[in-house]
């Protein structure tokens, strides 16, 4: 990831689409194999993308939510999902409590809470505080 303040100028934004659409073909790939928390690893890693560009956050949104809609047992999904992902997570949890789609936000509210009694306050706060690394 770069550095803070380092992000990719919007003519590099087609490089990162193909990147993200490379990823969305991954997962899909990942779901048909029953393999919903690979998907959701997948969908994370490389997130959020360094640009500003709101076609690159939009693309990476629609992959991440693909993903974590996939996903049926939250407990289960704890159990292999590193923490490294968790304050990246959270980020795209608040991201599709945003949107006001009713089976988004009871997925994201289900996830939430789990992951809140994993990682802790902290992962909120980290998440809300980071207006950088804005997904």
């Amino acid at each position: 990831m770069a550095g803070t303040g380092e992000f990719v100028e919007a003519d590099n934004a087609e490089a990162i689409i193909t990147r993200i659409e490379h990823k969305s073909r991954k997962i899909e790939s990942l779901l048909k194999q029953y393999k919903p928390v690979e998907a959701l690893k997948t969908a994370l890693e490389g997130s959020p993308p360094n640009t500003r560009d709101e076609r690159c956050k939009s693309a990476n949104w629609i992959v991440v939510h693909r993903a974590i809609m996939a996903i049926k047992d939250v407990d289960g999904m704890f159990s292999s999902l590193d923490p490294e992902y968790y304050d990246i997570l959270m980020k795209y949890l608040y991201r599709g409590l945003s949107t006001g789609d009713r089976p988004t936000c009871d997925q994201c509210l289900r996830i939430h809470e789990k992951l809140t009694e994993r990682a802790g306050l902290g992962c909120i706060l980290r998440s809300l505080a980071d207006t950088v690394n804005t997904v």
